[in-house]
Parts: structure tokens; C-alpha cells; sequence
């Protein structure tokens, strides 16, 4: 297991900045970690073929939010 860091940024507004660590066995367990604990929706994942760097878009009511993963 890893820990890796989720950095949330509202896109719909651009006031909301938070981090959060999780503990999970890869980047995608760690983004579906992140999904259930916020009520949220995952709407699209691009994991790059080089680097540490995840990045998801969800969705939570009428806000979206760009994830970024890495590990640490």
C-alpha cells in the first residue's frame, strides 16, 4: 500500500482548494476512495504512460472538481 495525495479544485467556481490523503493500493484505488467518501460522481480519469501523476474529473451536485493524484 501506498499513500498518495488527492488536491481537489472546484472548476465551477475556483474558491474550493483541498487536500487529502489516502491509502490505497494504486492511484485509481485511491481516486475511488476519494469518490465514495465525497458523495461524488467520477466523470473522467487520464493516468499519463510516464509519471506519478493522475488526473480525474468528478462531479458533486452542480459543482466539478479536477483531481490530481500523485503518490508521496
Amino acid at each position: 500500500m501506498c499513500r498518495y495525495t488527492i488536491e481537489a479544485r472546484e472548476l465551477t467556481n475556483g474558491h474550493t482548494h483541498r487536500l487529502m490523503t489516502i491509502e490505497a493500493n494504486d492511484p485509481e484505488a485511491a481516486m475511488s476512495q476519494f469518490v465514495v467518501q465525497s458523495a461524488s460522481e467520477l466523470v473522467s480519469v487520464t493516468k499519463p504512460a510516464r509519471g506519478t501523476e493522475s488526473i480525474a474529473t468528478v462531479k458533486n451536485g452542480d459543482s466539478v472538481y479536477l483531481l490530481r493524484v500523485y503518490a508521496q
